[in-house]
C-alpha cells in the first residue's frame, strides 16, 4: 500500500469560543485534522502561544496523530481565539481577535521541508491580515513542487480581506473552495457579476485553477473546472452547528482528487463528511474510521 499523501494546513490555529463552550478550530487547521483522519499524513503549519491553551492544543493534536513540527511556540503573544455566535439554524458569527501567534507565524527550516514535500496544502485569506504570516505562507507556496494541489480557502471574514489581497492569492491557486454566498462577493469583487456560471467561467478564464469546489450547505456543492461540472445533492442531517463543516469538505475533496477518485465520488464523499462534522458540535469531532480514504492495496 502507498505510503499516505502529506496534506498541510497553513495559517491560523485557535480555541473557537462557542456558546456552550471552547473547542479548538481555525480552518487550515481544521483541514488538516481531517485530512489526518481521512487518511492523509496531516500537518498545521501556524504558531502557538507559550500558555496553557497553547499547549492545550498540541497535546490534543498529539493526542490526534499529526505530527506538530510546523507549529511554532512563541512567548510574548497568546494562542489565537475566536468568539463564536450561532443563530437559530446553528450558522456562526465570528469575532476574530487580533495580536495572536498564528499573526506571526516564523519561517523555519522544518517548514521549508514540509513544503518541498507538500501533496496538497490549503491557504486562505484571513492570515492574510499579518505582514509576517502573509509572507511566510508566500514563501511556503513558492517552494511547493509543481504538482502540489494549492488550494484556496478564501474564508472571507470581518474586513480580513480586500480585492488585492483575494487577486493575489487566486493567482497562487491550482483549486478554489467557497461557498455560494462568498462566490457572490467574489464576483462583485473581481467584476465578475453575473449568475453562478458566469462567474465560475470567468474565474477559470482568468487564474490557473483547474477546480473550483462551491459549498451550498444544506443544497450539496458544485465541483466545477476543467472538464468537469458536477452538482451534488446534500444530505439531510439534523445540524449541531456548522462550525468547521465547509474545511471537512475541503480536506474530502483533496483526498479524492489525491486518490485519484471519479468526481462523482468525490462530491459525493465530501458531502457526506461535511454533513456528519455539521451533526456533532464543534470543528474537531472524530470522524468514523469507514470515513477515510485510503489507497487501494
Amino acid at each position: 500500500m502507498s505510503a499516505p499523501p502529506l496534506v498541510v494546513g497553513i495559517g491560523e490555529i485557535l480555541w473557537d469560543l462557542l456558546p456552550d463552550g471552547r473547542q479548538m478550530g481555525g480552518a487550515p487547521a481544521n483541514f488538516a485534522v481531517h485530512a489526518r483522519a481521512l487518511g492523509a499524513s496531516g500537518v498545521i503549519v501556524s504558531a502557538v502561544g507559550d500558555d496553557r491553551p497553547g499547549r492545550e492544543i498540541l497535546e490534543e493534536l498529539g493526542r490526534r496523530g499529526l505530527d506538530r513540527s510546523g507549529i511554532a511556540v512563541l512567548s510574548g503573544v497568546p494562542t489565537g481565539t475566536v468568539t463564536v455566535a450561532l443563530d437559530a439554524a446553528g450558522i456562526p458569527r465570528y469575532t476574530i481577535h487580533e495580536g495572536v501567534a498564528w499573526d506571526v507565524i516564523p519561517w523555519t527550516a522544518e517548514i521549508a521541508g514540509l513544503a518541498a514535500r507538500a501533496d496538497a496544502v490549503c491557504f486562505g485569506s484571513l492570515a492574510q491580515r499579518s505582514p509576517v504570516s502573509r509572507a511566510v505562507i508566500g514563501a511556503f507556496l513558492d517552494a511547493t513542487r509543481p504538482d502540489c494541489l494549492r488550494v484556496l480557502d478564501l474564508n472571507l471574514r470581518q474586513s480580513y480581506f480586500s480585492r488585492e489581497v483575494v487577486r493575489s492569492l487566486l493567482e497562487r491557486a491550482t483549486v478554489l473552495k467557497l461557498n455560494d454566498e462568498e462566490l457572490t462577493t467574489v464576483g462583485g469583487m473581481l467584476s465578475l457579476p453575473g449568475p453562478e456560471d458566469r462567474v465560475l467561467a470567468g474565474l477559470l478564464e482568468a487564474y490557473p485553477l483547474t477546480l473550483i469546489a462551491v459549498t451550498k450547505g444544506p443544497s450539496g456543492s458544485r465541483l466545477f473546472g476543467r472538464g468537469v461540472d458536477l452538482s451534488t445533492p446534500g444530505r439531510p442531517v439534523e445540524t449541531a452547528d456548522t462550525v468547521g463543516a465547509g474545511d471537512a469538505f475541503t480536506a474530502a475533496l483533496v483526498m479524492g482528487m489525491l486518490r485519484h477518485r471519479g468526481w462523482a465520488e468525490i462530491g459525493e464523499r465530501a458531502n457526506r463528511v461535511a454533513a456528519f462534522v455539521c451533526s456533532r458540535k464543534g470543528a474537531w469531532p472524530e470522524l468514523p474510521a469507514e470515513m477515510a480514504d485510503r489507497a487501494q492495496p
